[in-house]
């Protein structure tokens, strides 16, 4: 990928103090982007900027709940301040926990609906409504996963979210195309590095069946997944939006009864 790609640019990224989202921030700062990343907790925000910079990268952080919308208002407020306007947006900030659907409390509900899509829409209206006054277009990118659209057992607050953040996505795809604004999902894989995988991996036969319902067999790393944003928010996708890229090894795909019948021992 071009060293220069996203020269000049300036990206907005969302839980970005920690696992796919810190991934992001540094590789579009290497790829010339001015990012902001932003994130529940200053203490943890701080480290990676001072990294980011030390490499020669451009980077500054706010302390942002993406749940609480005058907040949000303010960091985009901010950033328009600091670097003169926004051209990227990705809506990485995530609550997830697994649980029964019978188990599952009102509030527990709540805590992933408001960070989810609440918080993907309250980022994406202010963000935006600053492309549209800017008229200089630009590119969201929100990340889901496979499971809102097929399902599963443990997610049904998760699920719901982010099939939500899918139709939002298509929905302000088809309404902002017009202002040149791209809206486009990713759903990765099990990716190592991140924090749920990392809890899967420390017991040695879950880890084995994470990786064996990957088609390629392996998980992915953070830098596919950045790569993949990075071209989904850049001129070489210029001419996608409303679509979801899954970038998961082929974990989503229904194996069927010949997968069933590998895992058995039977074929």
């Amino acid at each position: 990928m071009e060293q220069d790609l996203l020269q000049g640019k300036v990206a907005i990224i969302t839980g970005g103090s920690s696992g796919m989202g810190k991934d992001m921030a540094f590789y579009f700062a290497r790829l010339g982007a001015s990012v902001m990343i932003c994130g529940r907790s200053m203490e943890r925000l701080r480290p990676v900027v001072e990294e980011i910079t030390s490499h020669g990268g451009k980077a500054k952080a706010y302390e942002c709940d993406v749940r609480d919308p005058e907040t949000v208002q303010a960091m985009v407020h901010e950033t328009v301040q600091t670097w003169g306007g926004i051209d990227i947006l990705v809506n990485n900030a995530a609550g997830n926990f697994v649980c029964r659907a019978e188990d599952l409390t009102v509030n527990g509900w709540n805590a992933v609906e408001n960070i989810v899509l609440n918080g993907t829409w309250y980022c994406s209206q202010a963000v935006g409504k600053q492309m549209i006054a800017a008229g200089n277009g630009g590119a969201i990118l929100n990340i889901v996963a496979s499971y809102a659209w097929t399902g599963g057992p443990g997610v049904v607050h998760s699920a719901s979210a982010k099939a939500g953040v899918i139709a939002m996505s298509r929905t302000l795809a088809s309404e902002w195309g017009k202002y040149g604004i791209r809206i486009n999902c990713l759903a990765p894989g099990p990716i190592e590095g991140t924090g749920g995988i990392e809890k899967l991996m420390a017991n040695e036969q879950m880890k084995e069946a994470v990786i064996d319902n990957v088609a390629l067999k392996r998980l992915g790393t953070k830098e596919e997944i950045s790569s993949v944003a990075a071209f989904l928010v850049s001129r070489y996708s210029s001419f996608i939006t409303g679509d979801v890229i899954t970038v998961d090894g082929g974990s989503w795909l229904d194996k069927g009864f010949l997968h069933q019948w590998e895992r058995t021992g039977a074929m």
